[in-house]
């Protein structure tokens, strides 16, 4: 098994079978999953079984409430868009489950069916993201939190993202559950419970506001670090395979599938972990 970073964030891990790995390659995952916040893996051929068996080494599913869940398999979400479909479900920079009290651990996204051209997903590291933060941001940062909520995403008002897209048409929905959700905060640094490294904890999807500030000082601010945390050089672009797999990190890294196959199918398979207490 060979690892290898990759600029920006992340890194490819070669010569790997994820149906039958042994503890070493097991434990050498885990730690790589850890340290560079998403690994990507190549040439797998996992059965709708392989992927929940893969997941589950890794912590207890986190059945989706909003996604169309697979017709055999409700572990897994459908991330899917289709030859008429104008919208595609990620479409923009941000962290999965944020909006939980406890964030989700990460995802395991396996391709099923790709478009000849485009469908890539950028991803970007909150490490590199915190480590590079400019001084006088990492003192206006130092022991806020801030507000995360799902209402503005998935709820069912008019003026929801989901309620304004086609993937609200039958592969978005449940709008109710976001009821059940109150609206949390978190730090926005965090120390990352596997790593020990410290991560900016903010995404432009989830994060509303920050507690205690005004709402216009809270947004000032929280565009400050948006703009800082997807820079460039803090990112990496993935292009998809036949046999691809990648497992992110949603507590270092947010993640955006870019929207730029009209008129082809893109079909992806996604399971997502559950998170642990801070």
């Amino acid at each position: 098994m060979d690892i290898r970073p990759l600029e920006g964030v992340g890194a490819e891990i070669t010569g790997v079978d994820l149906k039958a790995l042994s503890r070493a390659e097991e434990t050498a995952i885990r730690d790589a999953f850890a340290e560079q916040g998403v690994i990507f893996f190549r040439d797998q051929s996992l059965s709708e079984e392989d992927h929940i068996a893969f997941a589950q080494r890794f912590g207890q599913i986190n059945v989706n409430r909003f996604f169309a869940a697979h017709p055999d398999y409700p572990q897994i979400a459908m991330v899917a868009k289709d030859v008429g479909d104008t919208d595609n479900i990620g479409g923009g920079w941000h962290t999965d489950h944020s909006y939980d009290e406890i964030p989700a651990l990460g995802s395991v996204l396996v391709a099923r069916e790709l478009p000849k051209t485009g469908g890539d997903t950028r991803f970007a590291s909150m490490y590199r993201a915190y480590e590079t933060l400019p001084d006088e941001l990492k003192r206006a940062v130092e022991g806020k939190r801030a507000i995360h909520s799902a209402r503005h995403i998935f709820g069912g008002q008019d003026d929801s993202y989901y309620s304004q897209s086609d993937a609200g048409r039958g592969r978005i929905g449940n709008a109710d559950a976001v009821e059940t959700l109150s609206d949390v905060a978190h730090p926005l640094i965090i120390t990352h419970p596997l790593s020990g490294k410290k991560a900016l904890f903010v995404n432009p999807a989830f994060t509303i506001g920050i507690d205690g500030m005004d709402e216009a000082g809270g947004k000032a601010l929280l565009q400050k670090l948006f703009a800082h945390a997807m820079r460039e050089e803090h990112t990496c672009r993935f292009k998809w395979e036949p046999g691809s797999v990648a497992f992110w990190d949603n507590r270092s890294t947010w993640h955006w599938a870019l929207n730029d196959y009209q008129g082809q199918r893109r079909v992806m398979h996604r399971i997502t972990i559950e998170g642990v207490s801070r």
